[in-house]
């Protein structure tokens, strides 16, 4: 009977440890793709943040400024870009993203339309199981998003804007604050609301318009907005999981600790009651 729990007890163990190779892995791996991820942001970072100082200064160079993507419309359709994850075992990466969407989308559905763009597998699925109105979707482009590609994404929904098929847009998605902490963002994309001080301006000649200069830059701009956002995501979920990962690693090893410990006292037992019944056996010869 000993026997036979000792060797449960060894199977479970060498299960565990198997178990723990594969988180430790995992652990690595979203470490490396972490650290790629944030290095791909913070090199984007300075590019877009010049071309939204230049928009700033266009927008206040001209009291009268006026252009579609800064004008308020009756707000009939609203378009969300809910950007998730490709992949679980992340925790509550996928889980607290999409909860901030889905109460955005109750708060907006009583009164207007509302349109899902969704980013990262899991972000797909639980829209499409819920049969929200989807206007298209992107699975696994995340690792290996571009600029260009983010492009592709920004003209699709400036395409639909401008044919004034949607309103707003508003983007969700998760900001990696540090390999530690991620916050899920909620932002406004259009129409933009930038504030600017007029108080200095630089009286700078912009042909044909003012507006015309904004207008061309608005498409970079979305495609920077969507690429950082998207890589920040992707540097959130890679945290989350190496947290995740790393958890699941202590905690198989004190698994482990715990179930070598009962081996331990069950081998002595069997050792124990061994020697008992030698000594009985002898002394019943006696």
């Amino acid at each position: 009977m000993a026997s036979s729990n000792m060797k449960d007890i060894k199977r479970r163990i060498k299960s565990v440890e198997s178990t723990k190779q594969i988180t430790k892995a995992m652990e690595l791996v979203a470490s490396s793709k972490l650290r790629k991820a944030k290095e791909k942001a913070d090199n984007a970072k300075p590019f877009f943040n010049t071309l939204y100082d230049t928009m700033c200064e266009i927008v206040k160079e001209d009291a009268t400024f006026n252009s579609i993507y800064t004008r308020k419309r009756k707000n009939n359709v609203t378009l969300l870009i809910v950007i998730g994850g490709d992949r679980g075992l992340a925790g509550g990466f996928n889980a607290n993203v999409l909860k901030l969407a889905q109460s955005r989308y109750d708060e907006l559905s009583v009164n207007s339309e509302v349109v899902i763009l969704p980013i990262g597998r899991k972000a797909v699925e639980y829209f499409e199981k819920r049969n929200f109105r989807i206007m298209t979707r992107y699975e696994n482009i995340s690792e290996s998003i571009s600029i260009y590609g983010a492009m592709s994404i920004a003209d699709k929904i400036i395409d639909v804007y401008n044919k004034d098929k949607i309103d707003r847009v508003e983007l969700f998605y998760t900001d990696c604050i540090s390999p530690l902490v991620q916050e899920e963002k909620h932002i406004p994309i259009i129409p933009l609301d930038i504030e600017v001080d007029r108080s200095n301006v630089s009286l700078t000649n912009y042909e044909p318009s003012p507006e015309a200069v904004f207008d061309s830059l608005i498409p970079r701009y979305i495609a920077g907005v969507l690429f950082g956002a998207i890589v920040d995501s992707f540097a959130a979920e890679q945290a989350a999981r190496r947290t995740a990962m790393e958890n699941a690693t202590d905690n198989a090893n004190e698994m482990i600790s715990n179930l070598s410990l009962v081996y331990n006292r069950a081998r002595q037992a069997a050792i124990t009651q061994e020697i008992t019944e030698i000594v009985s056996g002898a002394n019943a010869q006696e």
